[in-house]
C-alpha cells in the first residue's frame, strides 16, 4: 500500500504540474540534477512511516506515512525565485486537495507547511527551495508491512 500511495502522489503531481508553462521537472527519489530546469524542480521523497495503529476484529493497521516534496527554483532575482516557488507550492497544494484520496490509493492526503531555504549550485545563480511534508493515511490488513 505504501508504494501504491507514493506512486499515486507522484502521478498526481506529474499530471497537475505538466500544464504549467514552463513545466517543472517532477522526479521521484532522484538526485538533484546539476542544472535547474526553467520551470523548477520537484522531487518526491518516499519519506517514512510515522505511525501504525492496530485495529482489531478483523486485524488491520491504520498507517500514517509522511512523504516529502522538495521544490527548488532558480531565477535572476530573489523576487522572481520567490514568485515561482510560491506558484509551484500553490499548484502542488491544489493538486493534492483536488483529490485527497489520490485516485483511491489512500484514505486521505494532507499537505503540511513548507520549510524554506536558499541554496546555491556550483557555477549557477542562487536558488530558492522548499520542503513540503505530505501525510498519507491508509489502512492495511494483517500487518503494517502489508
Amino acid at each position: 500500500m505504501r508504494e501504491t500511495a507514493i506512486a499515486a502522489l507522484h502521478g498526481q503531481l506529474q499530471t497537475a504540474l505538466a500544464t504549467r508553462n514552463p513545466a517543472p521537472l517532477v522526479l521521484r527519489s532522484e538526485t538533484v540534477p546539476q542544472r535547474l530546469p526553467p520551470g523548477g524542480l520537484v522531487v518526491l521523497r518516499d519519506g517514512e512511516t510515522v505511525e501504525g495503529t492496530a485495529i482489531l476484529s478483523p486485524l488491520a493497521w491504520a498507517i500514517e506515512h509522511r512523504a516529502e516534496i522538495e521544490v527548488t527554483v532558480g531565477g535572476a532575482t530573489p523576487a522572481a525565485r520567490n514568485a515561482l516557488l510560491d506558484a509551484l507550492l500553490v499548484a502542488i497544494a491544489a493538486a493534492i486537495t483536488a483529490d485527497r484520496t489520490l485516485g483511491g490509493a489512500v484514505e486521505w492526503a494532507q499537505p503540511g507547511a513548507p520549510d524554506f531555504e536558499d541554496v546555491e549550485f556550483e557555477g549557477a545563480a542562487a536558488a530558492r527551495a522548499a520542503s513540503v511534508p505530505v501525510a498519507l493515511f491508509f489502512t492495511v490488513a494483517g500487518s503494517p508491512l502489508a
